[in-house]
């Protein structure tokens, strides 16, 4: 049996489990090198052929500006993942509607009904918050309960405090170095973010996103874990679930290519 004897976010139930086959797999997860440009000596990019040269202020202007598709590469094919950058150094900062989009979509993704309805579930059986009783009932307000926990953690974190801090809540891959040199990278990022403006900072967002987080969800828990020890537990357990997290969004890509054969 599963135990779970506090409130968790969305991510922290399967983490350790996606944590534990990306260790036990070091070499699964090995970067494979970026794709070369293939353009030989002698040969000149469209832009040169056109005898076109675009002045790099003009293109550094506009960038910020330009919409793109956000990119939704499935974590394990299935969990949404919005806010990771691969292999990418120098890109726009994320504008504050930006930010709660990308968030809005991946809170509200179809994937994210179903696997709050398991969550439920499985505190329905282990008889969580017993104040909830069981039947329908109890299930809807165990499942009420889990999405709020779920809804409220991602905007704190990847929206309300970046906007309000000037952060930026997406993850970007190091892709460089060993197996043990990335996962510490990764590690890191719980404590270390990127601004708006490309510094590194620490990460404010995540520590006090959580913290309201977990602070808000006394507000419509039962009376019996509206105490303080418990929301430290709450935040404590949302900080761990982020951390995970963010391993699994580093090495992703590559566990990715591997399986799919590709470079």
């Amino acid at each position: 049996m599963i135990m779970r004897k506090l409130r968790t976010q969305a991510f922290a139930p399967h983490a350790m489990v996606i944590s534990t086959l990306l260790f036990a797999f070091p070499l699964l997860a090995q970067q494979n090198p970026p794709p070369a440009d293939t353009t030989t000596e002698g040969q000149t990019k469209p832009e040169e052929k056109s005898g076109e040269k675009k002045d790099p202020a003009i293109q550094e202007q506009k960038a910020p500006n330009q919409e793109q598709s956000p990119k939704n590469d499935r974590l394990f094919f299935v969990l949404p993942n919005y806010l990771t950058v691969e292999n990418a150094k120098k890109i726009p900062p994320l504008t504050t509607g930006q930010k709660f989009k990308l968030v809005a979509l991946g809170t509200f993704d179809p994937v994210e009904y179903p696997y709050v309805g398991m969550l439920a579930l499985i505190d329905q059986a282990e008889n969580t918050d017993p104040s909830f009783r069981q039947g329908f009932k109890g299930y809807a307000k165990r499942y009420g309960a889990a999405f709020a926990d779920t809804t409220i953690e991602n905007f704190m974190v990847g929206a309300a405090f970046p906007s309000l801090l000037h952060e930026d809540p997406r993850y970007f891959q190091s892709g460089k170095g060993g197996f043990w040199h990335r996962a510490g990278y990764a590690a890191l990022r719980i404590f270390i973010t990127r601004t708006d403006s490309g510094k590194t900072q620490f990460n404010y967002s995540e520590w006090a996103g959580s913290a309201v987080a977990a602070a808000l969800s006394n507000t419509y828990h039962p009376p019996a874990d509206r105490n303080a020890l418990n929301s430290a537990n709450i935040w404590v357990t949302q900080l761990w679930g982020d951390a995970v997290s963010f391993e699994v969004k580093e090495f992703w890509p590559d566990i990715k290519r591997k399986l799919l054969h590709k470079n």
